[in-house]
């Protein structure tokens, strides 16, 4: 029964445009038409043929509705430093490409052959595990194998950690696998004799204040492996100047909410964030999609698109986007 109502978030748009209507639409009911209206009217042209025109005016008729500010905005945080993002490119070894094109095989002729969910299921799973070996193939294989030597991806991680360790800096690395998490400590360990904590759902409150205050106060070693899930919020880590996520979260809004553990109010040095990416797979050409759905959303309020889109590609569109290119 209030007579004005307010909402307020950090995400507008984190997996899809109508999570905007839903904020609109219980401060401001019947703005924006009905769900179904919505959809027809804005979603669908956005989101699946990227109509510039349509977002544009969706943007139009909700500015008067939205006062956003972001960190990035100077007038707001003028003493925060500057937050540089880049990718930093790996080739896939011979064993990762071997392996890598014979989960493309598999799903290319499975995804001919079903359909409905059990099509949508199998996407995603595949999807996933091209994620795994484009980590390293120990992540994919679940064997406990060695890792030295076997991953692009690994080498390229450890010339940006050898580079920041020379540099007397401090560094936030983030996996969305636990699995993987796991296999960085260890590597790190036998590469780098440096033993760091990895922090994960899994980490009681105790141990958990234990390692942030350790990586702040700097006694604890300077590498903080961090589940991306349970470092998407509430943490505080400006003693990072460096952040490295090891593998892409294909939601730009949780990405960048972890970078924020060490990009924030507090921060001293600039930011510099490196997302690592294998050439010519899966990776790479999902990225470039996701960039250009983020700059799209961004016309309408500013955020980002979720996976589940991934799995109603049609096998044509399937085939280019998981197709090992031939110079990788």
């Amino acid at each position: 029964p209030a007579a004005q109502k307010l909402a307020l978030t950090g995400t507008p748009v984190e997996n899809r445009l109508s999570e905007l209507w839903a904020i609109l639409d219980a401060v401001n009911p019947g703005m924006l038409g009905s769900l179904e209206r919505f959809r027809n009217t804005f979603s669908s042209p956005i989101e699946r043929n990227g109509d510039a025109e349509v977002a544009a005016r969706l943007r139009r008729l909700t500015r008067p509705f939205v006062l956003r500010r972001t960190k990035a905005d100077k007038r707001l945080l003028p003493d925060l430093p500057d937050k540089i993002e880049q990718i930093a490119y790996a080739r896939l070894t011979r064993e990762q490409a071997t392996l890598y094109q014979q989960v493309v095989d598999q799903l290319l002729d499975d995804a001919d052959t079903t359909e409905g969910m059990q099509r949508r299921g199998l996407v995603l799973s595949a999807i996933m595990r091209l994620k795994q070996i484009c980590n390293h193939p120990a992540h994919a294989l679940k064997d406990g194998s060695r890792l030295a030597g076997r991953s692009g991806k690994l080498e390229r991680f450890d010339e940006l950690i050898t580079d920041l360790l020379d540099r007397d800096e401090r560094a936030l690395v983030f996996t969305q696998f636990r699995e993987m998490g796991d296999l960085i400590v260890r590597h790190v360990d036998e590469q780098f004799r440096v033993r760091v904590p990895f922090l994960h759902g899994g980490t009681s409150r105790q141990r958990r204040d234990a390692m942030i205050d350790g990586f702040q106060d700097l006694t604890a070693p300077p590498i903080l492996v961090v589940s991306l899930q349970a470092g998407g919020t509430g943490l505080n880590l400006t003693a990072a100047s460096q952040v490295i996520h090891y593998d892409r979260w294909w939601n730009p809004a949780v990405e960048d909410q972890a970078t924020d553990r060490a990009w924030r109010i507090g921060q001293t040095r600039t930011v510099n964030v490196h997302k690592l990416v294998c050439e010519g797979t899966v990776e790479e050409k999902i990225a470039a999609v996701i960039e250009d759905k983020k700059a799209l959303a961004q016309q309408v309020v500013g955020g980002g698109e979720g996976e589940g889109w991934i799995s109603e590609l049609s096998t044509d569109e399937l085939r280019r986007l998981v197709t090992l290119e031939a110079d990788s």
